[in-house]
């Protein structure tokens, strides 16, 4: 007997990843629902050999729903993420949202899949970004073994970190330097083909970026 899941954000990267991989891993579905915004009713993605049409949030019943993965950015899971739960589906969300809550367990099964069980208290369940997520299984068995105390760390990210519009301006860039075009800066203040810039996220008051922030605060 399967488990009947809903993948929000089915048509943004994250999204399509997910449902690859939920086919890839034989995950026990019964059912699977490609859920994304309005403007992309009915827009197809790929699940396994077949082909999924998208439904839209604003009126998909998720009551009798086991899993929701959602994969839809901070706003949509901070608006959609109760509402989905108050009709008994677990969310497992996959923005930075709810990190921080301590009503919402923050979970790396390889880490502390124990947590997971608090799970009931808002039916949310959350996941730290990635440098964390692969940090934090290295550190886990060093850890163990003997108490770490500092750790310093430096993560280069790929520019999918902020989205389509990073990937297509890092295409662009790319295509016209050869072709001896100017380069046009939009999504990132530097050029970024060609190049690594220190600038993961936002910058704060403290001078510190939100990136490096969501690193130490998720990590502790």
């Amino acid at each position: 007997m399967g488990l009947k899941v809903a993948v929000v954000g089915a048509t943004g990267n994250v999204g399509r990843e997910l449902l690859a991989l939920l086919a890839e891993l034989k995950f026990p579905v019964s059912e699977i629902a490609a859920i994304a915004s309005r403007r992309s009713l009915g827009r197809e993605v790929s699940f396994g050999d077949k082909t999924l049409k998208c439904q839209s949030l604003d009126y998909f019943d998720f009551t009798g729903w086991d899993i929701c993965l959602m994969s839809a950015g901070g706003a949509t899971s901070k608006e959609w993420s109760p509402k989905i739960a108050a009709q008994g589906c677990l969310v497992i969300d996959n923005s930075s949202q709810w990190r921080m809550d301590p009503d919402v367990p923050l979970v790396v099964p390889e880490v502390n899949p124990e947590a997971a069980m608090e799970y009931k208290k808002k039916m949310i369940i959350a996941n730290p970004n990635c440098s964390t997520a692969q940090l934090v299984v290295a550190l886990k068995p060093l850890h163990d073994l003997a108490k770490i105390k500092r750790v310093v760390v430096a993560t280069y990210q790929s520019v999918s970190g902020t989205g389509k519009e990073a990937m297509d301006e890092l295409w662009t860039q790319t295509r016209g330097i050869f072709v001896n075009d100017p380069v046009k800066t939009e999504v990132y203040p530097k050029q970024i083909a060609f190049n690594v810039i220190p600038h993961g996220g936002d910058f704060m008051e403290d001078g510190y970026t939100t990136e490096e922030f969501k690193l130490v605060a998720e990590t502790k």
